[in-house]
Parts: C-alpha cells; sequence; structure tokens
C-alpha cells in the first residue's frame, strides 16, 4: 500500500499544522479549553476559511468530496495539536445527514460552516451497543416528537442541531432536532480530555426524520464506522506529537551526568513505543481505505480491527510516555499530560477495544486459532 499523500491531502496538512504552529499553540489551547465556552469562534472561524468544513461534503452541496483517506490527513493534525474544536462532530453528523439522503440544504450550511451538528446517540445503559436505545419517537413520521436522554453527546452545548437515534414501535430510527426548539435541554461540561459534551434532554421535541424507513440501523452503523476510522486517525496524530514529546525529553533530561535518551533500557522502549505507532498508522490507513466499501461485513471487520489495534497502541504509547517523563509526565505543564487524556477518550469513543475484539470476532469469516 502506498502511503505517500498526494499533493492536495499534503497541501492541507501543511495548511493544518502552520495555523496550530502559529496561532493554536498549547498554551493559547489551555485558555480556550478553561473559557465559559470551551470552543474558539475565531479558531472555528479558520477551520472554515482552510476548507476544513467543506471538505468531506459532496461537490453538489459546495464540499470538495473528500474521502475517508482525505479525511485521515486532516484528523492526524487536528490530533497532532490537540485541538479541541467541535470540528468531529459536526462532520460526523454530516456522515449522516448524507447517507439519509435529502438533505442537501443542511449539507450545503455545513460546507459553509454554518450549521455545526452534534450526534446523540448514546445513552446511560447503552455503554458502547448503539442499538440500547430507549428514546422513543411519537406521532408517526408526519408529526414525530423525541422523548428521552442522551449522554455524552460530544459539543451537545456548541450545536445548532442533533442527531437523533430514538425507537418507532420498536424499530430504530434516526431524527434530526433543531437544538432551539422546545422540548429540548442541555446541560453542557467539560471532559477529562478539554473537549466539551453535554447531557441532551428531549421532552417531545419536534423532530425530522432521516433516511426511509428501515434503513436507520444501516446509516447508523455506517456512519459511526466513519466516525471511528476518523477518530482512529486523530490518535495516530496524538501519538505522533506524545512520541516526538518524549524523545525531546529523553535527549534533555539529564542523570549520572548524561541525557537519560542515552541509556539502553529507553531506548528499547522508545523502539517499542514506535513499533505500536506505527502498526496502528498502518491499520489505520487500511481502515480509511475500507470504511467506504460495499461490503459492509469487510467495512466492519477492517474498521473494527483498526478501534482495536490503534486502542491498545494508544494505551501502550500514552502510558510509556508518561513513565518515560517521570512525574512531570502528569502534570498539566506539559503536553504530554493531556495528550495522553485524549488518547484515553478516544479509545472510549463509539466503542473501546473490548467492543471492536468482540465485535471483529462476530463477523463472518473468522475463525479461532487454537
Amino acid at each position: 500500500m502506498d502511503f505517500s499523500y498526494k499533493e492536495e491531502q499534503q497541501a492541507f496538512a501543511d495548511a493544518l499544522r502552520r495555523w496550530v504552529e502559529r496561532d493554536y499553540t498549547f498554551e493559547k489551547r489551555r485558555a480556550i479549553v478553561h473559557s465559559e465556552a470551551g470552543v474558539s469562534p475565531e479558531a472555528w472561524a479558520t477551520l472554515v476559511e482552510l476548507g476544513m468544513t467543506a471538505l468531506p461534503v459532496p461537490e453538489a452541496q459546495g464540499g470538495f468530496d473528500g474521502t475517508a483517506v482525505d479525511m485521515l490527513v486532516v484528523m492526524q493534525e487536528l490530533g497532532r495539536g490537540l485541538v479541541v474544536e467541535p470540528y468531529f462532530a459536526t462532520v460526523l453528523g454530516a456522515k449522516f445527514l448524507a447517507l439519509a439522503g435529502g438533505q442537501e440544504a443542511l449539507l450545503e450550511r455545513v460546507a459553509a460552516g454554518d450549521l455545526k451538528l452534534a450526534c446523540a446517540l448514546a445513552e446511560q445503559q447503552s455503554r458502547h451497543d448503539l442499538s440500547a436505545i430507549g428514546a422513543v419517537a411519537t406521532g408517526g413520521l408526519e408529526n414525530a416528537a423525541v422523548s428521552g436522554v442522551k449522554t455524552v453527546v460530544l459539543h451537545g452545548a456548541q450545536a445548532d442541531a442533533f442527531i437523533v437515534s430514538a425507537k418507532v414501535d420498536g424499530a430504530i430510527a434516526l431524527f434530526l432536532v433543531d437544538a432551539d426548539t422546545a422540548g429540548v435541554a442541555v446541560r453542557d461540561y467539560r471532559t477529562i480530555d478539554g473537549m466539551r459534551a453535554a447531557t441532551v434532554s428531549f421532552d417531545h421535541a419536534p423532530a425530522t426524520p432521516l433516511g426511509a424507513p428501515g434503513q436507520a440501523w444501516e446509516i447508523l452503523e455506517a456512519a459511526t464506522d466513519y466516525g471511528a476510522t476518523l477518530l482512529c486517525a486523530e490518535a495516530i496524530g496524538a501519538m505522533d506529537a506524545l512520541f516526538a514529546a518524549t524523545l525531546d525529553y529523553l535527549k534533555t533530561r539529564q542523570q549520572f551526568g548524561a541525557p537519560i535518551g542515552k541509556f539502553q533500557a529507553l531506548q528499547h522502549r522508545m523502539a517499542d513505543m514506535f513499533i505500536h505507532l506505527e502498526q496502528a498508522r498502518s491499520i489505520a490507513m487500511l481502515a480509511a481505505v475500507k470504511v467506504a466499501s460495499g461490503d459492509a461485513e469487510e467495512r466492519r471487520r477492517v474498521v473494527s480491527a483498526a478501534k482495536a489495534r490503534v486502542g491498545q497502541a494508544a494505551q501502550f504509547v500514552g502510558q510509556q510516555a508518561v513513565q518515560l517523563h517521570g512525574g512531570m509526565g502528569v502534570t498539566d505543564e506539559l503536553p504530554a499530560a493531556h495528550l495522553f487524556k485524549r488518547l484515553t477518550t478516544i479509545g472510549l469513543t463509539l466503542g473501546d477495544t473490548d467492543h471492536h475484539v468482540q465485535r471483529f470476532i462476530a463477523q463472518p469469516g473468522f475463525q479461532a486459532v487454537g
């Protein structure tokens, strides 16, 4: 497989990295995280100006029709820079709209940066099972109203509209609910990695059905597989930054009159971190290639393999980096702690390692060895 970027992809990556290094520094990010809003309108405007919101949107709706591989390039840079803006939540929501069809006007607004989305899918009892839905929709498709409580809705308080999963007569359905409509209550909070999430309560909130009847689970599964692929890419960027920060620390931290990076035992640990990182990078790229596959079984298999392997690598790289930094590895002053927190949260989003290992095993054709 050719892992080199196309010229356009490299241009996107370079533009994002320059912006992060110049205008989204670690100190500026810390200020944004601790602000009341938790996000930066100026940073969002820059992402829009750079074409990031238009990248995954179809050309017919003013976008660039970017593939998952194009998005991998973007998400790696956002992960490297620990960007906390509501980009992932919005592009995941846009994927739902694109798969559902008939939402051209909303996709145009996403491309222009005028519409932020959030996906209200998880509930208290669901853990990683997105089919465990307690929310219900009544009134039929023409006058649908959603009731229920959704938890850990990424950037829920910053969204203009929600993609909501609910049950209709026992069957799964998807709906679009405006954030400012009657019957919607949002409780915003900061997560351990500096992102924002919310508990969103719906009380007979007016809703617009998404997709044709009977297609909701297919759309839900395909969209969240796409989201898991983007999270894998973000984790690669964060691991790249964490590996580089750890290497720099080993070169500068002195012990017994020499940089601790000269100690062979620590060099071996860095080599192990590098192996985990490169294996994760390879399978994340494979997932980006296969997530658009027309073969749903292949998509599920590859995406779950990637999410599981990237999760394992993120845990190993994060733990080793913190230990190699010593006590400094858990302080708020160094990026290492923040990168590890983000990697930990990514590992728990849209299915943790155990969940995706079990999903991989459940796919047709799997044969246990031994």
